[in-house]
């Protein structure tokens, strides 16, 4: 599906675009007419109003009403003729009437690309193409969110992820409506589908007497104004002739002298279904609908450009991987779970290697796992772990999927991670425990790749080799990040004396040249919350950092408590202003405050109050609540001064402290049990939830929120599946 998707958004890119744009314009239309029509006072009928108009234009031949209401008179004096708005209220000329030259010329654009048949062949594919993406944007999107009950959560991943998934609900029911009309308007044009199958008939001939006064008709009397379409009147000097009168339900013939109504024929089921058709594709008649179908298709050339960034870049995080096998085919799958993409490197070395021993190997990620794998005798599964030992992006639904897999092969799980996390490797053991529970036999243990180690990954290798019987030389090194260079502007120290030391790190960009003094070098963009990735000397793998600050503050800034032998937080505590680090910005649009004015409980200890800071800082409208934990006030009360004015500025709500090492001390959770019934309260009200902080102190806001929530019927995780409690612990 992801495939159809992609191909008919970068095949059809420019015409869905051209499509998009040109009716956008197109639905303005309806909306100026229906400004601009004069509003009928009452139910007037045909005749009354066309007596009306009648002599107030000279000539007056035919009468049509627009589908926004508004009335235009058409008349011939002599061998000048007139088109003119009227009032249906008095009859009276409002101004000349002319089709808008602009609306005429964009109309047949967006027909036929003025190419005649062969154009309205090309909107017809266009129409197509917009249907396919948005039945496969939705199959996608349903699946990216984990059903359809969870379609409206916060979406995840990158920012253009996140603006196209946004787009995509926000659009979807206005764009599949467009794009089913068009292709029916299509096939109607090429006569594929009758558009009326109504049959030619002969006006009858009048009575022939002396025309009675136009008010005085009964067969147009009996017509409602709102459902005329056209009135076409009787040639002049001829009593022989008859009015001719269109509604929205048939076509009939009026007797200009007796007022009889000679002949009526309605509408065909088919007339009937095109015209409703051509007006919920044109909006045509109803302005509300031409706004919805307008912002529908506005959005449609955004999608078409987030949608290209995002396969943009997942190609180029992809390595290109040569005789990938067809699953149907393959004795031997290997699955992927990778959050940044690194996993990708190391599972393209693995498929190459057993291709080169004869194997035929599919690749492909973890959320891509299908019923069954016909001719696989071993499943080989790489992953990463996300977060507190969470699925990576390319795994979230693997467990889900797992439920209908019938297939038995042999497995091994091998798993990348940091051995300094608790966690680590966390997601790996889940997936080898799920596929035992599945009757699955595993023909390994579950191995640990710390810190993406060439020579762990060789050595793991070399056991899968020696257990196929094949000579097997893994031997892959993951590149090098694209680094900037920092310089530390300004450093703090903290906790020194209750043995937790946490230094508060202030960084700017190099000057691009003292001597010419062209100043910095500008800050790649960033928000609060986002991660940099620093990589100590001597080492290539980096540690990531929650930022406080945004780019636009001319800082970034970081908290890094130094752990005991911890390359990278040694290396950072032992810096000096002046001192360089390489580093990389590494964005984190899971972790940041929805766009809402309801309440925002944030829940930090140590140094994982930092991103939390920074979300205060920046908040100016809704209400914030921060549960703060550490050891000493007097020593690591992190932020002291920084939250006391945001109180007193009223940034911050309420400001709770738990100071272990004090008497009467105790964690940010016990706070938050004392406070329960006012967490329950905020929850009640809309609150979204943050935790940022090491794992043992996320697991101990999780208990303690788990039962703040119970008298609700609540739970973090139901919170969580709601997009309103975020984590980000390490």
């Amino acid at each position: 599906m992801r495939r159809l998707h992609a191909l008919a958004g970068l095949l059809g890119l420019a015409l869905v675009t051209f499509m998009a744009i040109t009716g956008f314009v197109l639905s303005l239309q309806p909306v100026l007419e229906t400004i601009g029509a004069a509003p009928s006072v009452g139910t007037p009928s045909v005749a009354a109003v066309a007596a009306r108009v009648n002599d107030a234009v000279p000539g007056l031949e035919r009468l049509v009403r627009l589908a926004s209401g508004q009335l235009v008179a058409y008349g011939r004096e002599g061998a000048s003729r007139s088109a003119v708005i009227v009032d249906p209220s008095n009859g009276t000329v409002v101004g000349a009437y002319a089709p808008s030259p602009i609306f005429s010329f964009i109309s047949e654009l967006h027909r036929s690309l003025f190419l005649g048949p062969a154009g309205h062949g090309i909107a017809g594919v266009g129409a197509l193409a917009i249907l396919v993406l948005s039945v496969s944007g939705i199959g996608l999107l349903v699946r990216k969110m984990g059903g359809w009950r969870q379609l409206l959560a916060t979406p995840r991943g990158s920012g253009a992820q996140r603006l196209h998934t946004s787009l995509a609900r926000a659009a979807v029911l206005a764009l599949l409506l467009t794009a089913s009309t068009g292709i029916y308007m299509s096939a109607a044009y090429f006569e594929l589908l009758p558009s009326s199958g109504a049959e030619f008939s002969f006006a009858p001939s009048g009575s022939g007497g002396t025309p009675a006064p136009i008010a005085s008709l009964d067969g147009l009397a009996g017509i409602p104004l709102s459902d005329l379409r056209e009135l076409v009147f009787p040639a002049a000097n001829d009593p022989g002739d008859v009015f001719t009168v269109t509604t929205s339900s048939g076509e009939g013939y009026v007797d200009q002298s007796t007022g009889a109504l000679l002949s009526f024929t309605p509408n065909s089921v088919w007339q009937q279904a095109y015209e409703l058709i051509y007006m919920l594709h044109t909006g045509q008649g109803a302005a509300v609908l031409a706004v919805l179908l307008g912002v529908g298709a506005l959005t449609a050339p955004a999608l078409a450009l987030t949608g290209s960034a995002i396969w943009w870049l997942r190609r180029r995080s992809m390595p290109r991987v040569v005789h990938n096998a067809s699953w149907r085919d393959a004795d031997t799958i290997i699955l992927v779970g990778s959050e940044s993409g690194s996993t990708w490197g190391f599972a393209a070395n693995l498929h190459e290697g057993l291709v080169a021993c004869g194997h035929r190997v599919h690749l492909a990620g973890m959320n891509d796992l299908r019923r069954s794998y016909p001719g696989a005798a071993r499943l080989l599964v790489l992953t990463a772990t996300y977060g507190d030992g969470t699925a990576p992006a390319s795994a979230r639904q693997f467990l889900t999927r797992l439920g209908s897999f019938s297939s038995r092969p042999a497995f091994a799980v091998l798993g990348f991670g940091d051995q300094s996390f608790p966690q680590f490797c966390g997601y790996a053991a889940s997936v080898e425990a799920a596929l035992a529970e599945r009757g699955l036999e595993p023909f390994l243990p579950v191995y640990g790749i710390d810190r993406q180690s060439p020579a762990d990954f060789a050595a793991w290798g070399n056991i899968l080799g020696e257990r196929l019987g094949l000579a097997l030389a893994l031997s892959h090194v993951p590149p090098r990040p694209r680094t900037s260079q920092f310089v530390l502007d300004e450093r703090a120290l903290f906790g020194a004396e209750v043995q937790a030391p946490v230094a508060m790190l202030r960084f700017t960009m190099p000057e691009r040249s003292r001597r010419l003094r062209l100043g910095r070098q500008k800050l790649p963009r960033f928000e609060a919350g986002d991660l940099v990735g620093i990589l100590p000397p001597g080492s290539d793998v980096p540690r990531y950092y929650s930022i406080a600050s945004a780019s636009s503050e001319g800082v970034l800034e970081i908290c890094v408590r130094k752990q005991a032998s911890g390359l990278c937080s040694e290396f950072l505590h032992a810096l000096v202003p002046g001192d360089t680090v390489e580093a990389f910005i590494r964005r984190n649009p899971d972790f940041r405050p929805n766009r809402s004015r309801r309440p925002l409980i944030l829940v930090g200890a140590g140094a994982g109050v930092a991103p939390l800071a920074g979300f205060v800082r920046r908040n100016r409208h809704r209400p914030v609540h921060l549960f703060f934990g550490a050891r000493d006030p007097g020593s690591d009360f992190l932020y002291r001064d920084e939250m006391q004015e945001a109180l007193a500025e009223g940034r911050l709500t309420s400001l709770t402290t738990a100071f272990s090492r004090v008497l009467g001390g105790g964690y940010v959770q016990d706070r938050l049990l004392e406070e329960g019934a006012r967490v329950r309260e905020l929850v009640e009200r809309g609150a979204q939830i943050m935790v940022c902080g090491g794992r043992d102190m996320a697991s101990g806001v999780r208990e303690a929120m788990d039962a703040c929530l119970a008298p609700l019927g609540l739970s973090v995780d139901t919170l969580k599946r709601r997009g309103l409690y975020l984590e980000d612990a390490y």
